[in-house]
């Protein structure tokens, strides 16, 4: 494996590379070079999105168009993205690019067709200290196959001319000449338990604890706020666990299942019928009941996930708001995700954190919009 104008593999970026590999593709690679596990991947380099832009101004402006909106004509930024995102999905990759991005998938599903994999925006102006532009953008997960790959990979780019991006990049006067979307392409985890770690507490700023929030399944349903995760907050060098509350569970979201059969893609076993085809995506399923109240992590899975937090937190050198999945056959830890915590950071003057009293104050119950 090796870098390209237009790809890079996880083990040869970090987050130096941010202005070419954004700000997810940044944190993905330098955890790896860290020693902390990973799903496999590359990026998809801002390089190759702008190659693929320049070919669309050719035909007209985009950049021009989206500077020239007021971020509160609605229905004139509305109307703008709306023939933006079109173009983005509708138009042809150029050849060097599309050669780039098939190879780089070939190599990473070993020339498995059915190999899944997540389709991640990283644009360069996420997960910085200094801007929380996460979720503003698209994630896909359980893609199958190159040509499903390609789509995604152009639907990521087209989802930087959201409303809800340009608004954004707007009021915040960023310039469109500096905006730029990178896109991380990875093998997928097909985790039995999932969820997000804050290495303080997100609602005191606490340092002295790790908060975990956890459910069964895919994490997309926890950091899409779809189910009410079981929670725990560990002492982060004693390890003492002070809050345990476990919740009612009701559903998971699963690999979708292939289209034509009945065989879930998380079973990894071919298809019923001849005539059936890979849909992919995922979807929501009831937990079963034994599991609904069970917690979804044990005592020690609690402890890994405290040890690796702390490793990197220290790698940083300052708090992390980390995402995190247990793959359903190793039972192995795999991060997804690690940006800077920004909540407390972005205060411009707050006392001291100290223990709180309560240890209940330290549960958090809200996450919106991740991606």
């Amino acid at each position: 494996m090796g870098s390209s104008t237009h790809v890079s593999w996880f083990e040869e970026i970090g987050l130096h590379d941010r202005p070419h590999v954004g700000g997810k593709g940044g944190s993905l690679g330098e955890l790896q070079r860290a020693g902390i596990a990973v799903p496999p991947g590359f990026v998809v380099r801002t390089q190759a999105f702008e190659r693929f832009l320049a070919e669309l101004e050719r035909g007209s402006p985009m950049r021009a168009r989206v500077q020239a909106l007021h971020p509160e004509d609605l229905e004139a930024l509305t109307a703008c993205s709306k023939t933006l995102r079109a173009r983005v999905e509708e138009a042809p990759l150029p050849a060097d690019v599309l050669a780039a991005i098939l190879s780089a998938h070939a190599t990473l599903c070993r020339d498995e067709a059915r190999t899944p994999v997540a389709v991640r925006s990283s644009a360069t102006t996420e997960d910085a200290v200094d801007a929380s532009f996460a979720g503003l953008q698209d994630t896909y997960l359980w893609v199958l196959g190159a040509d499903q790959t390609l789509e995604r990979v152009r639907s990521c780019w087209a989802s930087l001319y959201s409303v809800e991006s340009i608004s954004y990049r707007l009021s915040h006067r960023m310039p469109e000449e500096g905006v730029a979307m990178a896109v991380v392409v990875q093998r997928m985890v097909d985790s039995r338990t999932a969820g997000v770690m804050f290495t303080r507490s997100p609602t005191t700023g606490d340092r002295s604890v790790v908060t975990i929030e956890g459910s069964w399944g895919l994490g997309s349903a926890v950091v899409g706020g779809e189910v009410t995760p079981d929670r725990w907050v560990v002492g982060k060098i004693t390890g003492d666990i002070s809050v345990r509350e476990i919740s009612e569970k009701a559903i998971q979201h699963v690999p979708a299942a292939l289209r034509g059969g009945g065989t879930a893609a998380a079973a990894g076993g071919p298809a019923s019928g001849a005539a059936s085809a890979p849909a992919g995506g995922i979807e929501a399923v009831p937990v079963p009941q034994e599991l609904r109240r069970a917690a979804c992590l044990s005592d020690e899975e609690i402890q890994a996930l405290r040890a690796v937090a702390r490793s990197v937190e220290r790698h940083y050198g300052r708090p992390q708001d980390i995402e995190w999945a247990i793959d359903r056959r190793t039972g192995g830890i795999l991060l997804l995700q690690s940006r800077p915590e920004t909540v407390w950071s972005a205060m411009k003057s707050r006392p001291a954190a100290r223990p709180a009293d309560n240890p209940l104050s330290h549960v958090m119950s809200i996450f919106g919009g991740r991606r």
